[in-house]
């Protein structure tokens, strides 16, 4: 038996103030977009902002839905969206931010499991990293040089992509 440690590095910004001027421009965009979130049974809002390559910002918001499993993530409808807009230019960047009706979100906010696979597809299709930028409502952000720090055993299987 072999043991394998995997580790990663990411920046850390006690608020969004400190962040790159890119960085916090794309992120205010994901807060913003927050008010198109539909959350009627979790009352957890999210928003994402997806900068592409040619400096195009596309927005999204979870969609909720009454059988759970119909919604979408912001960060997929995000992505999405600029795929099928834009299907040659390479995502750059992703920023992420949440609010909830219930508690106060002051933590930065990862994307679920699903979130993460479609975003790495998206590195796969470009061969390119997308930085991450996460956020709550306040408090700190984090942000990562592509997904490999937050799915670093993604399933690439480039067989398929034939």
């Amino acid at each position: 038996m072999k043991q394998i440690t995997h580790s990663f590095d990411y920046q850390s910004f006690d608020s969004a103030s400190e962040l790159p001027s890119a960085d916090r421009e794309l992120f205010e965009k994901a807060k913003s977009a927050i008010a198109g979130s539909y959350a009627p049974y979790s009352h957890y809002h999210v928003g994402a902002a997806v900068k592409l390559a040619n400096g195009n910002v596309i927005t999204g918001s979870n969609q909720e839905n009454m059988s759970f499993p119909a919604g979408l993530c912001a960060e997929r409808v995000a992505v999405f969206a600029a795929a099928s807009n834009f299907p040659d230019i390479p995502v750059a960047a992703i920023a992420i931010s949440a609010i909830s009706d219930d508690f106060e979100v002051s933590e930065p906010v990862p994307p679920c499991g699903m979130c993460r696979q479609a975003i790495v597809e998206y590195e796969m299709k470009f061969d390119n990293k997308i930085r991450i930028i996460l956020g709550g409502r306040s408090g700190k952000i984090f942000v990562f040089d592509g997904m490999g720090s937050l799915l670093p055993l993604a399933f690439v299987e480039k067989g398929l992509a034939k």
